[in-house]
């Protein structure tokens, strides 16, 4: 199926999904030291929610932390005291968006993406939304278990770069755009929302994600879902479509 978007079209047949599942398990990426999420049988008196056990349906019981467990996308309320939900922060769903592969440098005992490296990057594009794939990237993504190893992460003055080149959606495959152990300073969240400026009330962060090598760097079309969680996060699905200018 073609369709056209502004003055791009995408052929909606070709999807590229860069996004990470939720499974049941200790193989499931994770982080922030919690246990592996839980996908099981709900389990009530003699009641066990499996066609293969006796039930009509299968009826589970899900157990999982968005941050923690596989791709999510986040807003402002992540880091602010009052409460808003991602769910009422994204409205809309397509985006121009620009892939870039980028090796994070030492910094300070560190590997971090910078400022310069995003300027080299992204040139003077205008993007709606930007995906960071980190080198190396191999598919021990999916499963990796990263806590307690310092993974790389966004200086402040990285993400605030993004905010004032207007990219509004930012995704990547970390854990987080700001570094594990950083005494609480979120740094780099602070900067992207403008939190203690004009807070940037419908820009997201998707992390998590996962960018196969066999998609280009370049320009595609983002489409960002996402679960209706009210929250200030939830677990997503980012695709990507390539762009054809017509």
């Amino acid at each position: 199926m073609i369709a056209k978007i502004h003055k791009y079209t995408i052929d909606l047949s070709k999807p590229l999904d860069i996004s990470i599942s939720i499974r049941n398990g200790a193989t499931n990426v994770n982080a922030w030291y919690i246990d592996p999420p839980k996908i099981e049988p709900h389990r009530q008196d003699n009641f066990v929610g499996k066609v293969s056990e006796g039930a009509s349906t299968n009826f589970n019981d899900i157990w999982f932390n968005p941050h923690a467990h596989g791709t999510h996308t986040e807003c402002v309320g992540h880091i602010t005291e009052d409460f808003q939900s991602v769910n009422q922060s994204l409205k809309q769903f397509f985006f121009l968006a620009e892939v870039v592969t980028i090796a994070p440098e030492k910094w300070n005992g560190d590997f971090v993406i910078s400022k310069k490296q995003l300027q080299y990057a992204l040139g003077n594009k205008k993007r709606e939304a930007l995906v960071i794939r980190t080198l190396p990237n191999t598919r021990e993504k999916l499963s990796k278990q990263y806590s307690y190893t310092n993974p790389p992460y966004l200086l402040a003055e990285a993400a605030r770069f993004l905010s004032e080149m207007g990219v509004e959606h930012l995704l990547i495959d970390l854990p987080s755009i700001d570094r594990e152990d950083d005494g609480g300073e979120l740094l780099a969240h602070k900067a992207f929302w403008d939190s203690e400026g004009t807070p940037r009330k419908r820009a997201t962060i998707t992390e998590f994600i996962f960018v196969p090598n066999t998609i280009s760097d370049g320009k595609y079309y983002l489409n960002l879902q996402l679960a209706p969680f009210e929250n200030d996060a939830s677990p997503s699905r980012p695709v990507l479509y390539q762009v054809m200018e017509s």
